[in-house]
């Protein structure tokens, strides 16, 4: 990059983050690419009618359904199928055009949308107007629950089978504690990719549902592991971000690590608007995070050399312009994130100890999977190790769930389960003594 380029990365007047120019083109995907698409999901169908047929040829017999195909052509349709995947796991369609990407604005730098100024306001006018979408549902902020991981399969096929186990787990949080949730798979901004990716949807859901009062981003690796503790909104009601960390390793250390944006509650207001709207410049993909990830490194302490993720940024954000902290809640009395080495070998521990309900290191909240990267081909911590890290931790959530319906699983590393009570003719006297769902709203009754 040239120095031209590099001096546009400065901060502007008036501390905002560095920025840069980056026209780009806003025009409509051209028919040819919805052409390639229809083909494509022809050959798939195609493709799936071949396969059926090998495996009925091969479970049959040959006798039943003709004589065997050569070599030549079983090999030639394990190329084409091995063609196909490949093309649903990369990015790009192969037809893309760069110049054909869809755009959220015209303008010369880059922005998560047009700006909006006055959407307190028009949130309010609008809940008035429509009474049936409250934001608040018996005395309880509504939430809305927001995750999701790429849109192409996993590179490593057990990786998607922790994505649904993960999943599993946050919708039984959502379904015992009444809160929405949303998966999301599709990319919303192609200049915000992986880390960055959560910046436009949120603001997206924001936009688009005005009735939810708090936006909660979780990451695809983090599992709930207290399935009992429900968040104490009462404590931020004059806070507009929830955000797990420690506020000396912010301000006094200047540290990298000084807070997880793998778990964080953000109000649906102004404020957070213009929040994301100061934090998304150093996100686009290529030179702009490149450069701003060295920014990054020279600024923030044991920060490794790489491009600028979403973490780094929000926390150069908030050293560098600290007037945005008067509506920031910096939270570690509970784990909001809990970092998993430490906790998934105490589970067993914890039982015997503890009870679901405290959500701090004696029963962890979430307990969050980083460096792992179950469905990448590499992370930094070896597979073995994190993949049966998961398992407890699911099996550990899962056990909360399933006490309910007179069940456990055999072991924290064991999907099967056994039955822990027998059956009775007067089953309802189970469900007032196990319903996870009656303690929820107890505990959540208590702290409101």
């Amino acid at each position: 990059m040239g120095k031209e380029s590099f001096a546009a990365l400065k901060r502007a007047p008036g501390g905002s983050l560095p920025t840069t120019a980056t026209a780009r083109s806003t025009r409509a995907f051209p028919a040819r690419r919805q052409v390639g698409k229809t083909l494509n999901n022809v050959k798939i169908t195609i493709l799936c009618g071949l396969v059926t047929i090998l495996v009925l040829r091969g479970t049959i017999g040959v006798g039943n359904l003709g004589p065997l195909e050569d070599d030549a052509a079983s090999r030639k349709l394990a190329e084409e199928t091995n063609r196909i995947l490949a093309e649903i796991r990369s990015d790009g369609d192969p037809d893309d055009d760069p110049a054909d990407l869809m755009s959220p604005n015209a303008t010369h730098s880059y922005s998560l949308g047009p700006k909006i100024t006055s959407w307190d306001e028009e949130r309010k006018m609008w809940l008035e107007r429509n009474p049936e979408f409250p934001s608040h549902v018996n005395g309880k902020a509504r939430i809305l629950l927001v995750t999701g991981s790429p849109p192409k399969p996993c590179d490593n096929p057990i990786g998607d089978h922790y994505l649904l186990k993960a999943i599993k787990n946050k919708i039984d949080y959502c379904r015992i504690h009444g809160t929405e949730i949303v998966y999301n798979l599709a990319h919303l901004d192609k200049e915000l990719a992986g880390y960055w990716a959560k910046l436009p949807l949120i603001r997206k859901l924001m936009l688009a549902h005005p009735e939810v009062e708090w936006i909660w981003w979780m990451d695809s690796d983090a599992m709930f592991t207290d399935m009992l503790f429900e968040i104490p909104l009462s404590k931020y009601k004059d806070h507009n971000l929830v955000i797990h960390g420690y506020p000396d390793l912010l301000f006094e250390q200047k540290s990298w690590i000084a807070l997880n944006t793998g778990s964080f509650l953000f109000r649906n207001c102004q404020w957070s608007l213009d929040l994301l709207d100061a934090w998304a410049p150093m996100g686009p993909k290529g030179p702009i995070r490149e450069e701003a990830g060295k920014i990054l490194t020279a600024n923030l302490k044991g920060r490794p050399a790489f491009e600028a993720d979403d973490q780094s940024a929000l926390i150069y954000l908030f050293i560098s312009q600290k007037q945005w902290m008067d509506k920031v809640f910096i939270e570690n009395s509970y784990y909001l994130h809990g970092y998993w080495a430490g906790l998934v070998d105490k589970y067993e521990e914890m039982v015997e100890k503890y009870h679901p309900g405290l959500g701090d290191e004696r029963w962890p909240f979430v307990t969050h999977f980083v460096g792992c990267k179950p469905c990448g081909s590499y992370g930094d911590y070896p597979v073995e190790r994190c993949l049966s890290s998961m398992e407890r931790a699911f099996n550990f959530a899962d056990n909360q769930v399933l006490k309910l319906y007179g069940f456990s699983h055999r072991g924290l590393l064991s999907p099967k389960i056994r039955r822990i009570r027998n059956e009775t003719t007067t089953p309802l006297e189970f469900v007032d003594k196990f319903d996870i769902r009656r303690s929820a709203h107890s505990n959540s009754d208590s702290k409101s």
